[in-house]
């Protein structure tokens, strides 16, 4: 019983440890008048630039993104193609060595085939995207 209020006690004396000084470090809001022009302090070009963002067309960040994930996927398809060689290589005639490596191979031109298809078909909506919109890219 004992040991339990002093666990609970602890506990609370900790938890008031750390939230005191996170609300006494807190800073009072202030309004501002110029809604339109300021945002977080600054005017919004400052804001897009610091950010990095940008006013760049949502459809272009999102085909970015596509292409930077399908390139990771394509260069980890050829890190297990290589590995799958590099088995075959070290395998000293070991049958089973030997038909492990070829599936590695198989399974990272497969993938190989499956990013390069899944890359035809997004560049396919993008453009779809594009003509549809009326935007150019």
């Amino acid at each position: 019983m004992r040991k339990n209020l002093y666990k609970n006690l602890l506990a609370s004396a900790m938890i008031i440890l750390i939230m005191v000084p996170a609300f006494a470090l807190a800073l009072p809001v202030q309004a501002q008048d110029d809604s339109d022009t300021l945002l977080w302090g600054g005017t919004q070009g400052d804001v897009e630039n610091t950010i990095g963002l940008g006013a760049k067309d949502p459809r272009e960040i999102a085909a970015s993104i596509i292409n930077i994930a399908l390139g990771f996927l394509g260069i980890v398809a050829v890190i297990i193609i290589l590995l799958g060689g590099f088995k075959w290589m070290t395998a000293g005639g070991n049958e089973d060595k030997v038909e492990e490596a070829k599936k590695l191979i198989f399974a990272g031109i497969i993938g190989l085939i499956i990013i390069m298809a899944a890359w035809g078909i997004a560049k396919f909506v993008v453009n779809a995207l594009y003509e549809k919109t009326g935007a150019t890219g």
